[in-house]
């Protein structure tokens, strides 16, 4: 079949070609998170530009990008620095193995990486997306207790926590937590010790947030004492567990499970990718609470949005027990074809070159004190239970009833009909089921910040409106 390449095409050609184009993607294309069977072409927004922090279509129409392309673009499309880096990388050589190999981009962005992440985490693994970052960490944590100077076989499991999410591969759905997602895949996994999370909108022990004094860490400490001779590793989300509906933990959480991991003798992993880069008004979110992980994995914004490229960071500790003669097999046998891909580095470079020159993080806080402000306005909409933000990550949980917290059906699809509504007002946005998810690039403007936040205010009160 003779095919012919639409990226060159202009797109006043483009737009005479949306319907063929929409109807070839529902042919060939399997979207991922997609029930395909509901996926028409009016569902079908073909995204051909990107300019600043605003999406363009096939048709020329302009959307404000109100989740930063799912959770990676940061400093807006089509930024100049990072577009000559990945230029000037092209330039000289688009890819070079790692095996026994190196290259200029990889090396300096591991001394990058290592400058900015909390203190110990001195040694970089490369990969291509937070899910096999999480997969590295876990089988590093593994391997480490069974061959450092003093092993300890016996630890073979993770701790996890219920309502998380750390990807799609195997390793990382055994740690995952959301029913949704997971519970299908059961037979597949390895057998972990999951442990209820501080989701306090539906406290399981059904206390009140403001006076609990955080008892659901108390259920931790009890599984810590009873399991710790078989843990691993402990990993989670710092602060906000991102794909159960942006779940923002309770403030001194994070730091109290860095302290019994410690004191348990268990590696603490920082699933960093979705909060990393700037999320959560820091660089890390492990730094609100002064935390230094064992093991950290970070991926989405790391390219600020344009290449895939993850990362996972361990302590010397760590990196030295894999150290030996050659006889001895502690080599960490992992890797990836496209392991520290040079262009995927040099967009990362470019990347916190940025944050440094542009002082992104420094000019976010007022953003995030005025996307705050503006949030204040949902707590009037009688079907918003709750909100819920982290500097720059918040969700919006949508409920039939407040009073009791009842869900929604499911076949009411209240979440995917905001969203929708939204887009016919030019704003893309994304939800988790029923909540609604705002992550807007970090340079979003104060003047768009406003319209993200009013246009998604009158879709929820449009949809919710019956």
């Amino acid at each position: 079949m003779e095919t012919k390449s639409f990226y060159k095409e202009p797109i006043t050609s483009l737009r005479n070609r949306h319907h063929q184009l929409a109807e070839t993607d529902k042919e060939f294309v399997w979207h991922p998170f997609t029930q395909m069977l509901d996926y028409t072409e009016q569902d079908s927004l073909i995204i051909v530009e990107g300019k600043g922090n605003h999406l363009i279509d096939i048709d020329g129409k302009r959307y404000l990008d109100g989740v930063s392309s799912l959770w990676v673009n940061v400093h807006g499309h089509q930024h100049p620095e990072i577009n000559k880096a990945i230029i000037s990388q092209v330039n000289k050589i688009s890819h070079s193995t790692m095996l026994g190999t190196t290259n200029v981009p990889a090396i300096e962005l591991a001394q990058r990486l290592v400058e900015i992440t909390p203190p110990g985490l001195n040694k970089v693994f490369y990969s291509e997306c937070g899910a096999t970052a999480v997969e590295i960490g876990l089988k590093i944590a593994f391997q480490y207790w069974q061959q450092r100077s003093n092993p300890k076989p016996k630890k073979t499991k993770f701790a996890c926590l219920q309502n998380a999410y750390h990807g799609d591969t195997l390793g990382a759905v055994s740690v995952g937590g959301i029913e949704l997602f997971h519970n299908l895949y059961k037979p597949l996994l390895t057998k972990n010790i999951c442990i209820p999370s501080a989701y306090c909108y539906r406290c399981f022990l059904s206390k009140d947030p403001e006076d609990c004094q955080m008892a659901c860490f108390e259920e931790i400490e009890r599984i810590l004492e009873k399991h710790h001779e078989e843990i691993a590793a402990f990993i989670m989300e710092p602060l906000v567990q991102g794909a159960a509906g942006m779940i923002v933990a309770p403030p001194g959480y994070l730091k109290k499970v860095s302290d019994i991991c410690k004191q348990y003798e268990i590696l603490l992993i920082a699933d960093e990718v979705a909060v990393g880069f700037g999320r959560t008004g820091r660089m890390f979110a492990c730094e609100h609470e002064n935390v230094s992980p064992d093991i950290m994995t970070m991926g989405k914004g790391i390219t600020g949005g344009y290449l895939p490229l993850a990362a996972t960071l361990a302590n010397d500790k760590i990196y030295e027990a894999f150290l030996g003669e050659h006889e001895e097999l502690k080599t960490f046998f992992h890797g990836h074809t496209y392991t520290g891909n040079p262009v995927t580095c040099a967009a990362a470079l470019a990347n916190l070159e940025i944050f440094e020159k542009e002082e992104t993080l420094a000019k976010l806080q007022g953003k995030i004190a005025l996307l705050t402000q503006h949030l204040k306005k949902f707590e009037a909409l009688k079907h918003v239970g709750e909100i819920r933000q982290k500097g720059f990550m918040v969700g919006i949980e949508l409920v039939s009833d407040t009073i009791t917290k009842e869900p929604y059906p499911i076949e009411d699809k209240i979440g995917i009909r905001v969203i929708m509504e939204a887009r016919k007002h030019g704003l893309v946005i994304r939800p988790l089921g029923d909540v609604i998810v705002l992550m807007p690039p970090l340079s979003i403007t104060e003047d768009e910040l406003t319209v993200l936040t009013d246009v998604t205010f009158d879709a929820i009160k449009k949809v919710t409106a019956g």
